[in-house]
């Protein structure tokens, strides 16, 4: 480790060191709504579901799940964290769409992807991507630091060492090089783009800087939309905008703070 690196609470997972920082702003992860707060109709129509497709909680395989157990503790800073399941299940429904990509070179990547974030100073962080800052070598850091952290964990783990290379060198610039190395590359840089403009990202980027949603839509569609790599990206951005776009439309602020007023004054 680097005077960086050991600047940084650590605990012990196997032969690996993780990153452990204080919990403060920057480690709060978004909540999901996981269960109905009422229910106006008033009766149960569980059981009157109508026959289809349910919904299929994205579940990590247990090698990526592996993966990950190592990778968790080192991005507990910047909502590391959660920013990266999302990624992890948009870099999957771009493999998908994408037959000659290689999931275990993508998905184990999109994993690591951020975890030398926890090599930089934690007050730093936020430098490295603030409109306004010229610190790009707080984000060559996270790369570099992120390549090597990266090549232990798959080493731990028994990955060909072709592989490693393949995420590493991916990792290893996967904010600052303008260029795509691969296909898979591509879907790497896509879905870590993505993930800005997805509700959660918007949620987060706001409170990353003290922006309203539209300032922050704003700031995210100058760093997405035209720095994607495959037309399957471009149109997801498109549909994740135009939640986007109507969740800071005026029209629906005004139906907010109408449905305020009507709330009773003991609820507000």
């Amino acid at each position: 480790m680097s005077d960086l690196a050991d600047s940084v609470p650590t605990v012990r997972t196997g032969s690996i060191p993780v990153a452990r920082n204080p919990t403060g702003p920057l480690d709060e992860a978004m909540t999901v709504k996981r269960a109905a707060t009422g229910n106006a109709l008033g009766s149960d129509i569980v059981q009157n579901l109508p026959d289809g497709p349910e919904l299929t909680p994205i579940e990590l395989t247990e090698p990526h799940a592996r993966i990950w157990a190592l990778a968790k503790g080192y991005l507990t800073v910047r909502n590391n964290d959660s920013h990266t399941l999302y990624a992890y299940g948009l870099a999957r429904a771009l493999v998908a769409c994408h037959p000659d990509a290689d999931p275990e070179v993508v998905l184990p990547a999109i994993l690591l992807h951020d975890v030398g974030w926890s090599q930089v100073p934690r007050d730093e962080i936020l430098l490295g991507i603030a409109p306004g800052t010229n610190r790009p070598d707080l984000v060559l850091l996270h790369e570099r630091e992120g390549a090597r952290l990266a090549r232990e964990i798959l080493h731990q783990m028994g990955h060909n060492p072709s592989v490693i290379d393949e995420i590493a060198e991916i990792i290893d610039g996967h904010d600052t090089r303008k260029e795509a190395l691969s296909l898979n590359d591509s879907l790497v840089k896509d879905a870590d783009k993505l993930w800005r403009i997805t509700p959660h990202g918007v949620d987060t980027v706001m409170d990353w800087f003290g922006l309203d949603r539209r300032q922050a839509t704003q700031l995210i569609r100058s760093r997405v939309h035209d720095h994607l790599f495959t037309d399957t990206a471009r149109t997801m951005a498109q549909a994740f905008a135009a939640i986007a776009g109507i969740d800071a439309s005026p029209q629906l602020v005004e139906l907010e703070a109408e449905q305020e007023l009507r709330r009773d004054p003991g609820e507000r």
